[in-house]
Protein backbone atom coordinates (compact mmCIF):
# COMPACT_ATOMS: atom_id res chain seq x y z
CA UNK A 1 0.00 0.00 0.00
CA UNK A 2 1.22 3.56 -1.00
CA UNK A 3 1.19 6.33 0.64
CA UNK A 4 -1.09 9.09 0.01
CA UNK A 5 0.24 12.26 -2.42
CA UNK A 6 0.55 15.65 -0.59
CA UNK A 7 -0.33 18.47 -2.40
CA UNK A 8 0.37 22.33 -1.04
CA UNK A 9 -1.52 25.30 -2.25
CA UNK A 10 1.24 26.05 -4.83
CA UNK A 11 0.64 22.49 -6.12
CA UNK A 12 -3.31 22.94 -5.82
CA UNK A 13 -3.42 26.36 -7.64
CA UNK A 14 -1.83 24.33 -10.65
CA UNK A 15 -4.60 21.85 -10.33
CA UNK A 16 -7.68 24.27 -9.98
CA UNK A 17 -8.70 27.66 -11.59
CA UNK A 18 -9.87 28.84 -8.83
CA UNK A 19 -7.97 31.79 -6.33
CA UNK A 20 -8.41 34.20 -3.39
CA UNK A 21 -10.68 35.02 -2.02
CA UNK A 22 -12.71 31.67 -3.80
CA UNK A 23 -9.99 29.30 -3.56
CA UNK A 24 -10.99 26.78 -0.63
CA UNK A 25 -8.37 24.02 -0.39
CA UNK A 26 -5.08 24.46 1.05
CA UNK A 27 -3.83 21.37 1.08
CA UNK A 28 -4.95 17.97 -0.45
CA UNK A 29 -3.52 14.60 0.10
CA UNK A 30 -5.03 12.02 -2.74
CA UNK A 31 -5.30 8.53 -1.22
CA UNK A 32 -6.54 7.08 -4.95
CA UNK A 33 -5.74 9.39 -7.57
CA UNK A 34 -9.26 10.49 -9.45
CA UNK A 35 -10.72 9.19 -7.20
CA UNK A 36 -10.74 9.23 -3.20
CA UNK A 37 -8.67 11.96 -1.14
CA UNK A 38 -8.83 14.67 1.80
CA UNK A 39 -8.89 18.82 0.98
CA UNK A 40 -8.11 20.51 4.23
CA UNK A 41 -8.81 24.13 4.53
CA UNK A 42 -7.71 25.91 7.30
CA UNK A 43 -10.42 28.81 8.99
CA UNK A 44 -9.64 32.41 10.53
CA UNK A 45 -11.53 35.26 10.86
CA UNK A 46 -9.78 37.19 8.18
CA UNK A 47 -12.00 35.20 5.95
CA UNK A 48 -14.10 37.53 3.99
CA UNK A 49 -17.16 35.61 4.11
CA UNK A 50 -17.03 36.06 8.12
CA UNK A 51 -17.55 39.65 7.68
CA UNK A 52 -20.97 39.55 7.00
CA UNK A 53 -22.28 35.93 8.13
CA UNK A 54 -22.63 36.82 10.45
CA UNK A 55 -21.36 39.48 12.42
CA UNK A 56 -20.61 38.73 16.06
CA UNK A 57 -21.43 35.40 15.53
CA UNK A 58 -19.11 34.45 12.37
CA UNK A 59 -20.20 31.41 10.69
CA UNK A 60 -19.14 29.61 7.47
CA UNK A 61 -21.70 29.79 4.77
CA UNK A 62 -22.99 26.07 4.13
CA UNK A 63 -22.73 26.70 0.65
CA UNK A 64 -19.36 27.26 0.77
CA UNK A 65 -18.85 24.12 2.83
CA UNK A 66 -20.20 22.18 -0.65
CA UNK A 67 -17.86 24.30 -2.75
CA UNK A 68 -14.89 23.26 -0.69
CA UNK A 69 -15.91 19.69 -0.87
CA UNK A 70 -16.44 20.32 -4.89
CA UNK A 71 -12.97 21.92 -5.49
CA UNK A 72 -11.13 18.88 -3.47
CA UNK A 73 -13.23 16.05 -5.84
CA UNK A 74 -12.16 18.79 -8.73
CA UNK A 75 -8.32 18.61 -7.46
CA UNK A 76 -8.09 14.94 -6.97
CA UNK A 77 -9.61 14.58 -10.69
CA UNK A 78 -7.48 16.87 -11.64
CA UNK A 79 -4.49 14.99 -9.91
CA UNK A 80 -4.61 12.14 -11.85
CA UNK A 81 -5.23 13.91 -15.21
CA UNK A 82 -1.88 13.66 -18.11
CA UNK A 83 -1.20 16.94 -19.16
CA UNK A 84 -0.86 20.41 -16.92
CA UNK A 85 -4.01 21.83 -18.50
CA UNK A 86 -6.42 23.13 -15.58
CA UNK A 87 -9.38 21.58 -16.15
CA UNK A 88 -12.80 23.59 -15.07
CA UNK A 89 -15.02 21.38 -13.32
CA UNK A 90 -18.84 22.51 -13.41
CA UNK A 91 -21.14 21.87 -11.32
CA UNK A 92 -24.52 20.27 -12.56
CA UNK A 93 -26.33 18.79 -9.71
CA UNK A 94 -26.13 18.64 -5.39
CA UNK A 95 -28.13 15.91 -3.23
CA UNK A 96 -28.47 14.59 -0.18
CA UNK A 97 -27.34 17.60 1.67
CA UNK A 98 -26.83 18.18 5.30
CA UNK A 99 -25.71 20.64 7.77
CA UNK A 100 -25.11 19.18 11.13
CA UNK A 101 -22.77 22.12 12.96
CA UNK A 102 -21.34 25.67 12.52
CA UNK A 103 -17.98 26.39 11.39
CA UNK A 104 -15.97 29.16 13.21
CA UNK A 105 -13.04 30.93 12.72
CA UNK A 106 -10.03 28.70 14.36
CA UNK A 107 -11.44 25.55 12.67
CA UNK A 108 -9.80 23.15 10.52
CA UNK A 109 -12.33 21.75 7.38
CA UNK A 110 -11.29 18.83 6.46
CA UNK A 111 -13.19 17.37 3.56
CA UNK A 112 -13.16 13.79 2.82
CA UNK A 113 -14.38 12.90 -1.29
CA UNK A 114 -14.61 9.58 -2.88
CA UNK A 115 -16.17 8.76 -6.65
CA UNK A 116 -19.26 6.99 -6.66
CA UNK A 117 -19.47 7.54 -10.43
CA UNK A 118 -18.01 8.14 -13.67
CA UNK A 119 -19.38 8.50 -17.23
CA UNK A 120 -17.37 9.90 -19.25
CA UNK A 121 -16.59 13.51 -18.40
CA UNK A 122 -19.22 13.41 -15.93
CA UNK A 123 -18.28 12.46 -12.06
CA UNK A 124 -20.47 11.56 -9.34
CA UNK A 125 -18.64 12.43 -5.78
CA UNK A 126 -19.89 11.90 -2.21
CA UNK A 127 -18.07 14.28 0.41
CA UNK A 128 -18.21 14.74 4.30
CA UNK A 129 -17.21 17.84 5.64
CA UNK A 130 -15.81 17.24 9.15
CA UNK A 131 -14.04 19.66 12.72
CA UNK A 132 -12.14 17.66 15.16
CA UNK A 133 -13.60 14.54 13.87
CA UNK A 134 -16.90 15.61 13.93
CA UNK A 135 -19.34 15.53 11.09
CA UNK A 136 -20.48 18.91 10.06
CA UNK A 137 -21.82 18.43 6.51
CA UNK A 138 -22.40 16.46 4.02
CA UNK A 139 -23.29 16.06 0.20
CA UNK A 140 -23.65 14.21 -3.12
CA UNK A 141 -22.85 16.24 -5.93
CA UNK A 142 -22.23 15.21 -9.41
CA UNK A 143 -20.16 17.66 -11.93
CA UNK A 144 -18.72 17.74 -15.51
CA UNK A 145 -15.25 17.99 -16.34
CA UNK A 146 -14.44 20.62 -19.58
Amino acid sequence: MSENKIYYIEDIMKLLPHRYPFLLVDRLEVEVPGEKGMGLKNLTMNEEFYQGHFPNNPVMPGVLQIEAMAQTAGAIVSAAAEGDRTPNVLFMSIDGVKFRKPVKPGDQLKMYVEKVQARRNVFVFKGKAYVDEKLVSEAEFTAMIM
